[in-house]
């Protein structure tokens, strides 16, 4: 993902969302205690081990409980195409986990995997291995993101190799920038409805069959590397010349079975041949971003989840005071939100939201958050650093501004930051039934059922983990917990609540001392 201020793209994005902005409107025993004074860094969260599964849409460990993560992309879209080549290195890694985010979505883009057709360049393969090990050793979980915006450079774009290129012989123009030339360049959307109909490339052979062998290759070079959440198959697949057929309300059906199901369960099929323990998560339509509904149903078996998007068009790459009227409503972000549920509860598809934010318009931010942690769904917000993106929002997407520098004091968008750091539950031993956190009030609550999504009871003892975020209990805080008990020491920013026997569900409850 990418995203350009709409002053970039003129008409297009106007109309574009004002649409999307416009059909989204249709229609017991207690146990207490109280933390110190911890500081950012607190006690350390256990750095990632064995491979991740699913239970429905729930992330889950081996040992059935629900995992939950928060974090950022991290996507480096310029030559080497290397986030350590752009800055990012220990003091970053070190201000992620002391603000309790256990997750990155790391690119891995396709041009720099196989810069030249059956060339696999694994040295860039072993320097983004070299950042997943640095993440790991700070407890955070890298989600590998083939990442692509516009294709390639040729229609002002990265991603993929320019010899995967088949426009027709189509000239790139007109040009408008990200995200405008999905909408208004021929040649580009020649390009991707090529690339699904897996078009003769460079040897005979079909650029999708291309496309699969690398994801293929990236995944056996993964495959026992430590710390790897999954993969992420194909960032904001884009349908082609058809596009206005999959806008919302009813998405285009359609090109979901007929085209993007076939592909991603390819996709889903090159990982899982050498890599079956990972997750494997594609992605629907791009358009599913600002509410249209997928219909791509049950793409494969075993470990498989959806990764999306929630954006509103009216918001991106905008500041905006609080309160302040923006071109979309709430009812934008809530649609999506509603149709990645219907997604995981009717086909048992895991969820992960991937993207959202790309600005600093802090009401849009709390209600994105807010709906993914009412459900308990992980979240990655768009994004760590401008890192000189070609086709984003420049500073406004930005959490640290300069990763060459240390990631503190001004060189941090200290406002969104305490937005971001917020307490949540890291690992569940069972069901979350209801998560929130409340900013005005600093009231963190945490209900759960100790009955696994798998379907088995906890015991006695069993330990969930929350992160407390010492951000916003600087003085600590008071814990109320009833169906279990605080194990361990209070104090830090990792609080552990052990079951009590017997009991059927627990509530946490913390507020500031």
């Amino acid at each position: 993902m990418a995203r350009r201020p709409a002053w970039r793209l003129g008409g297009v994005l106007a109309v574009l969302g004002c649409l999307f902005a416009a059909v989204a409107q249709w229609p017991s025993a207690s146990a207490s205690a109280r933390s110190s004074d911890s500081g950012a860094a607190g006690r350390a969260a256990p750095a990632p081990a064995a491979a991740l599964g699913h239970a429905g849409r729930w992330i889950t460990d081996p040992r059935g409980r629900v995992v939950v993560m928060h974090g950022f992309n991290l996507v480096d879209k310029v030559a080497p195409y290397e986030p350590s080549v752009g800055g990012f290195g220990r003091s970053d890694a070190k201000f992620l986990a002391d603000h309790g985010f256990n997750a990155v979505r790391l690119g891995v883009l396709a041009e720099a995997v196989e810069p030249k057709p059956g060339v696999f360049d694994d040295g860039y393969l072993r320097n983004i291995g070299r950042t997943v090990g640095l993440l790991r050793s700070y407890g955070i979980r890298s989600l590998l993101d083939f990442h692509q915006d516009l294709y390639n450079e040729h229609f002002q774009g990265e991603g993929l190799p320019a010899w995967m290129i088949d426009d027709d012989g189509l000239p790139a123009e007109p040009q408008a920038g990200f995200p405008g030339n999905y909408f208004v360049m021929p040649a580009l959307q020649e390009a991707f409805a090529n690339f699904w109909a897996d078009a003769k490339g460079p040897g005979g052979i079909g650029v999708l069959t291309r496309y699969a062998a690398l994801v293929r290759h990236v995944a056996k070079v993964f495959h026992r590397v430590p710390g790897v959440l999954g993969y992420d198959l194909f960032n904001e697949p884009f349908p082609g010349p058809n596009f206005l057929t999959c806008f919302p309300p009813l998405g285009c059906p359609s090109s979901d079975e007929s085209t993007l199901r076939p592909a991603m369960a390819r996709l889903v099929r090159a990982v899982h041949a050498v890599d079956p323990r990972r997750l494997a998560f594609f992605e629907p339509w791009l358009p599913f971003d600002y509410g249209a509904p997928t219909a791509v149903g049950k793409v494969a078996p075993g470990r498989v989840g959806m990764s999306f998007h929630d954006y509103c068009l009216g918001t991106i790459g905008i500041s905006s005071a609080p309160g302040e009227q923006t071109l979309c409503s709430d009812a934008v972000e809530q649609r999506v939100m509603a149709n990645a549920m219907k997604q995981g509860a009717t086909y048992g598809t895991a969820l992960m939201l991937t993207e959202f934010g790309a600005g600093t318009d802090l009401d849009d931010l709390r209600e994105v958050m807010g709906l993914a942690d009412s459900h308990a769904i992980s979240w990655l917000e768009w994004a760590y650093c401008d890192c000189g993106d070609p086709t984003g929002a420049g500073q406004a997407q930005a959490l640290v501004y300069d990763t060459h520098k240390e990631p503190i004091g001004d060189n941090v968008n200290q406002t969104t930051l305490a937005v971001f750091d917020e307490p949540y539950a890291q690992l569940v031993s069972g069901t979350p039934l209801r998560t929130s956190y409340d900013a005005t009030s600093d009231v963190y609550t945490l209900r759960y059922s100790t009955r696994s999504p798998a379907g088995h009871r906890f015991g006695a003892g069993a330990r969930t983990r929350i992160y407390t975020s010492p951000l916003h209990y600087p003085r600590g805080y008071h814990a109320a917990v009833h169906g279990g008990h605080i194990v361990g020491d209070a104090a830090g920013a990792y609080l552990d609540v052990a079951q009590d026997a017997g009991a059927k569900r627990i509530t946490v409850r913390l507020v500031a001392a």
